[in-house]
């Protein structure tokens, strides 16, 4: 799939470059989704043909992208669009339980998992990894973080479902 990088301009403190390095290295690990031989991604430049694009938005463009209920807390997949808000990527979310590359490289499998037709997932027991398409960025429901769709060469998933954690309350102070 080629996919194109854009930033949103209002981001500061931010490097472009660094951002799509970072969901490159991702997209490219061995643990990620090229890792079942069904998926090769390359990325393209402005004007390329594309499958998705890969954005970072702030908080509210994300509420424009994302096309469901505004939160301006999550990240999402809408269309073509696989939109990674901002707050998340700087902050993480609380109680992850591992630091921000491991999460940063979750939304990047997740959001793109969603892209490649994978719905939501459940935990599939206490102490076991969290399946990629878990909502991890809501809690991990007794499991433990992970950002690989193949963390050890085979496809980890769990059983289809939701949880239907919401997401906290939008605080605009602190995005």
């Amino acid at each position: 799939m080629r996919y194109r990088v854009e930033v949103e301009s209002d981001i500061n403190g931010l490097s472009p470059a660094a951002f799509a390095d970072a969901a490159g290295a991702t997209l490219a690990d061995r643990r990620g989704w090229t890792a079942g031989g069904a998926w090769r991604f390359r990325r393209v430049g402005p004007g390329q043909a594309y499958d998705f694009i890969l954005y970072l938005a702030t908080p509210d463009t994300r509420d424009g992208l994302c096309g469901d209920t505004p939160d301006g807390y999550m990240s999402c997949r809408n269309g073509v669009s696989v939109v990674l808000n901002v707050a998340r990527w700087v902050k993480g979310v609380p109680d992850y339980g591992a630091g921000l590359a491991t999460y940063r490289a979750y939304m990047v499998n997740h959001e793109v998992g969603h892209r490649l037709g994978w719905g939501h997932q459940l935990c599939p027991g206490k102490g076991r990894p969290a399946p990629v398409m878990q909502q991890q960025t809501l809690g991990l429901h007794g499991c433990d973080a992970n950002p690989w769709p193949y963390p050890d060469g085979k496809l980890y998933a769990g059983q289809s479902g939701v949880y239907g954690d919401p997401p906290p309350p939008r605080d605009r102070g602190s995005d």
